[in-house]
């Protein structure tokens, strides 16, 4: 049987991804650090994040190189604020120095960075003053984003202001699982809304000291679907939409802001400030109302219990809603657009490599139908801290596994799929046979 071929624009970027607290370790002068060493509870196990992937004395070079052993041409990563700026207006040029040889050796190898200014972590200083409730937040985060790009633009010209700044805020400031662990729905709107001014001036920024720069920021989006018929379970899953995703879509676009339970306002200064946006995705939650959570409005959300899922709460796996949340995205803004971040926890790789390739499919779909999708970021290079779930094996998403006492990277089966996917820049059914055979019909159905 001749083998069938899913085929990418020559230009389309293969990349993987990972952030700074995540693989740098020993970053002491943020706010998870100091939340690691409580204690309590707040992370699994207690686990801190310690060496994590001992980036920072070394491994970088190490890992960039099996970047170039994956195929891969494009890298995500973040940089911290905290070691540049580790108390307020103090520079760490030791620490801009190593980003630039990070950088520069990415560019080496033959590898395109994009750069995240924002992941999820804050200087102490920052949040011993209200973190983003600050009412000069955007002006601290802007200096910050003037001195990084101003020094490290020379090897990088793709940026991502911030990433995912609905899950910052709705796990920081509504869940209250990640620091300052508040529970406070106003202050969710408030923490998007300031990320928002601050991603507005941080692209400004940006382009008055690298005209050609391309920036853009991540958004985490999920798929919100109604557990049943009720008309309030479609209530609470509309109503998680637009907190989650559609409240953000709208400032952007057209500048309204119109937060749930506040007053709405005007702010024309967010638009037309994204030359790109970027697609994080991951699950499908089931939504519905229940009387046992009057306290959270009546909201309850969970994976589909009859429908294959991630560990835990984590979400249903449904890979053809990239396609979905693409279609969405470009309709709502009309710029390209990068995935810059999909993957799925799985300690042994039994889903990880039907994942990439139905994923891929669905991401194909959307090129075919002329929506400028640029790249494709797999989340992630390595297994690392996963925040809250701190070094539980359940949340183990690298295309390469780590021994975390020894440091010993091992390549799992589904890096070599994606080697081989980055390599000939396509997906094919001679694949899919080879590494996810239970999926074949439904990638290549007779």
């Amino acid at each position: 049987m001749p083998d069938a071929v899913f085929t990418f624009p020559s230009d389309f970027l293969w990349g993987t991804a990972t952030s700074s607290h995540q693989v740098e370790g020993n970053n002491t002068h943020n706010d998870w650090w100091e939340w690691e060493q409580r204690g309590e509870g707040r992370v699994f196990g207690d686990h801190t994040s310690g060496a994590a992937c001992d980036w920072w004395d070394g491994r970088a070079e190490e890992d960039i190189k099996r970047m170039a052993d994956l195929n891969t041409n494009a890298h995500r990563l973040s940089i911290e604020w905290s070691r540049i700026e580790p108390q307020e207006g103090e520079w760490n040029y030791e620490a801009l120095d190593r980003y630039s040889k990070i950088l520069a050796a990415l560019r080496s190898a033959g590898i395109e960075p994009m750069v995240t200014l924002h992941h999820f972590t804050n200087p102490v200083w920052v949040s011993q003053r209200g973190g983003w409730l600050h009412p000069d937040s955007p002006k601290w985060f802007d200096r910050f984003v003037k001195k990084a790009v101003g020094d490290l633009y020379d090897q990088c010209d793709s940026w991502c202001t911030i990433n995912e700044p609905n899950v910052y805020a709705s796990q920081g400031y509504f869940v209250g699982k990640w620091p300052p662990g508040v529970s406070n729905m106003n202050d969710y709107f408030r923490v998007v809304r300031s990320m928002l001014i601050s991603h507005t001036a941080a692209y400004r920024s940006i382009h008055a000291i690298q005209p050609q720069a391309k920036v853009g920021l991540a958004k985490h989006m999920v798929i919100w679907q109604p557990r049943s018929r009720m008309p309030q379970d479609r209530l609470i899953a509309n109503l998680l939409d637009y907190a989650f995703n559609q409240v953000t879509f709208d400032a952007l676009s057209t500048g309204r802001w119109r937060p749930i339970g506040s007053k709405s306002e005007t702010l024309p200064e967010l638009q037309n400030t994204l030359d790109w946006i970027g697609l994080n995705y991951y699950t499908r939650q089931d939504a519905w109302f229940s009387l046992r959570a009057l306290s959270a409005m009546g909201i309850r959300f969970g994976p589909n219990p009859a429908a294959p899922k991630g560990p835990e709460d984590w979400g249903e796996l449904y890979p053809q809603g990239i396609y979905e949340c693409i279609m969405r995205l470009y309709k709502q803004f009309r710029v390209p657009i990068a995935v810059t971040e999909n993957g799925v926890p799985d300690e042994f790789d039994k889903l990880r490599p039907a994942w990439i390739l139905e994923s891929l499919r669905h991401v194909w779909q959307a090129v075919m139908h002329s929506i400028p999708v640029t790249g494709y970021y797999f989340w992630s290079l390595l297994d690392n801290f996963e925040w809250a779930e701190g070094y539980d094996p359940r949340y183990y998403f690298g295309l390469y596994g780590v021994d975390f006492e020894t440091q010993k990277r091992t390549l799992r089966q589904s890096g070599e799929l994606y080697a081989e996917i980055a390599g000939s820049g396509t997906i094919s059914s001679d694949m899919t046979r080879r590494y996810a055979p239970q999926i074949f019909e439904r990638l290549f159905p007779k």
